[in-house]
């Protein structure tokens, strides 16, 4: 008993200094974590709200261009003295008839173009019985369906404003029909007040998706609800043509109060709900955030814990050595430490003294080992972040093809072109927001489509139509993915130094699968070169430092492609003087 006592005594200091630690690093452990946790999670959540409403104003903003366009239809229609002609007056001789088709015809198609943005159709019905389609197979309804339909009904008992609708015909028995937005208002005569005919603009809803699908994610979804409660769109299939009047009230409501968000139960999860009321549409735009996914994403419950313990335990262990002897050799230790004047990485410390004092001496010389690695790591990370950013910069979209395309739309617009000034800055717009606004990496085959027909009909508003381009794309290539922006480079490279001679030809693009790969050709029938002459087969023309669109060059694009997926996969060019080039880039079949 004398024995452990003078043990207890003679370590007292010890026993007590660990009980505290240990006492003090669990407690401290567990605030921390908690704090740490719940903090996180009320900020992200409020942060993810903050982004989400914004999410939401920009597709009202893209909903609301399309209601415009929709409202500008419409009026165009009422105004026309002939179309009102065609939808009231009985029917004539055969020739009176055919007559009045083709006008009809001829006034549709020009009003159609504020539409052509949309892959929509217009069908119009007149009081007469006649009736005018331009595309049935968007909404392919039969005509006596149609005028008892619930959408005529509707948009009669209300016919002076514009109705949006959802039509399911597959659930109602229309097997292979796709599920349609439809706007729809009757047409008044404005001297008698009487109706007339009545207008339909119908979408199909995965078309219509694409207003806000770009936005959306796991866990966190897209609603589009009618006054009734009624979902009409929605990137959840399962969500569509349902009613969900809880979901209506909670959109109401935040209406009413003003409020940022909700926090609910829907469809049996807990979310957060965002809404904003679409006058035009006299819809609601509701998000749908599920709270567990949104956080799980944040924090991973077992990580944590598991990560405290092992850090606790560390912690314990660490104290349990340093407290355990505080001797001279300590002493000594730190003043060598002391010593080792600032960033003097290289010297190390004296082991000797007790085991404790020569473990900590050790891990100091192999600390100061690591921080010397370290630094050497950091000014090489330096290195690279700075050919990074050099990078970005290249990537930039060059201001002159900017100002060179809105000079050619005010001159358009002065000359009276207003309807191709549209369609030019249209397609400017769609190719910026691809370019700029879309972050993902890779896009699909399609939307590159896309952005090359827009980069290739502004060049020829530009520049005119001398050099001809074709597009050639096997079944089943839409789909796979590619790296943003990498066939535009060659495609503009052909235009502005493929034709210098021969002034006009052709441009070929071409996809198609080969093996696992993803094989994408660019060939023009222009003035060629000597590839030999360029620097190797695999720099052809992209050594001409003129870039007029975006600063990637072609060697960019080869080297961007092997660094991305290998030595296997890059660009090859093949050209002869007076015959053309031709560019094939393979790239692995991406899906997603």
């Amino acid at each position: 008993m004398g024995e452990l006592f003078d043990r207890f005594k003679y370590n007292g200091l010890f026993i007590k200094m660990f009980i505290i630690m240990v006492v003090s690093v669990i407690a401290v452990s567990v605030t921390s974590t908690w704090t740490t946790i719940n903090t996180s999670e009320r900020v992200f959540m409020q942060t993810f709200s903050i982004t989400n409403a914004k999410i939401i104003t920009q597709i009202t903003n893209n909903m609301d261009a399309f209601s415009v366009a929709v409202v500008t239809a419409v009026n165009n229609v009422q105004q026309s003295g002939s179309i009102r002609a065609f939808l009231s007056e009985g029917d004539g001789n055969s020739i009176a008839n055919s007559r009045a088709y083709f006008t009809m015809g001829q006034q549709i198609k020009a009003i159609q173009s504020v539409l052509d943005a949309y892959e929509t159709s217009i069908i119009v019905t007149g009081v007469n019985g006649r009736i005018y389609t331009t595309d049935p197979t968007i909404w392919p309804i039969p005509e006596n369906t149609l005028r008892n339909h619930s959408i005529t009904q509707a948009t009669l008992a209300e016919p002076r404003r514009v109705h949006y609708q959802y039509d399911d015909a597959a659930r109602s028995g229309g097997a292979g029909v796709a599920p349609t937005i439809v706007a729809s208002k009757a047409l008044i005569d404005r001297s008698t007040n009487d109706i007339y005919g009545t207008i339909y603009v119908a979408i199909r809803e995965k078309e219509f998706k694409r207003f806000y699908n770009s936005f959306t994610a796991l866990g966190n979804d897209v609603a589009i609800m009618d006054g009734e409660g009624a979902i009409v769109s929605s990137n959840r299939s399962d969500w569509q043509g349902q009613p969900s009047l809880d979901l209506l009230e909670h959109a109401k409501r935040i209406e009413q109060e003003a409020l940022p968000s909700i926090n609910a139960q829907i469809f049996g999860v807990d979310r957060v709900i965002l809404s904003q009321p679409l006058d035009s549409f006299g819809l609601y735009v509701i998000n749908l955030i599920d709270k567990d996914l949104a956080i799980g994403q944040l924090t991973d419950m077992r990580t944590i814990f598991l990560s405290v313990i092992a850090i606790v335990a560390g912690v314990l262990l660490i104290v349990f050595l340093i407290s355990r002897r505080l001797t001279k050799s300590l002493t000594r230790l730190v003043k060598q430490i002391s010593n080792i004047s600032k960033y003097e990485f290289d010297h190390h410390v004296a082991v000797d003294g007790s085991y404790e004092t020569r473990q900590i001496g050790l891990a100091f010389n192999s600390m100061m080992d690591e921080l010397q690695e370290y630094v050497k790591e950091l000014i090489q990370s330096q290195k690279q972040q700075r050919n990074a950013e050099l990078e970005a910069l290249q990537q930039q979209i060059n201001p002159h093809f900017l100002y060179n395309t809105l000079a050619s739309v005010k001159f358009m617009v002065q000359q009276g072109s207003k309807d191709k000034a549209a369609e030019t800055i249209n397609a400017l717009i769609s190719l910026l927001q691809n370019a700029i606004s879309n972050v993902s990496e890779t896009i699909t085959l399609g939307q590159e489509l896309v952005n090359l027909r827009n980069y290739v009909f502004i060049n020829h508003v530009r520049y005119g139509e001398r050099i001809k381009m074709n597009y050639f794309v096997a079944p089943g290539c839409m789909g796979f993915h590619v790296p943003k922006l990498i066939i535009q480079p060659f495609i503009e490279n052909a235009f502005f130094h493929g034709f210098n001679r021969k002034g006009t030809g052709n441009i070929y693009f071409m996809a198609s699968v080969d093996g696992s790969a993803l094989v994408c050709e660019v060939v023009d029938d222009g003035d060629g070169f000597d590839v030999s002459e360029q620097g190797g087969e695999e720099l052809g023309r992209g050594k001409v430092k003129r870039q007029l669109f975006a600063g990637i060059g072609m060697k960019n694009v080869h080297d961007r492609i092997q660094l991305l997926y290998g030595e296997d996969y890059g660009v090859v060019v093949e050209s002869e003087p007076g015959e053309g080039t031709k560019v094939k880039i393979r790239i692995p079949l991406l899906e997603q």
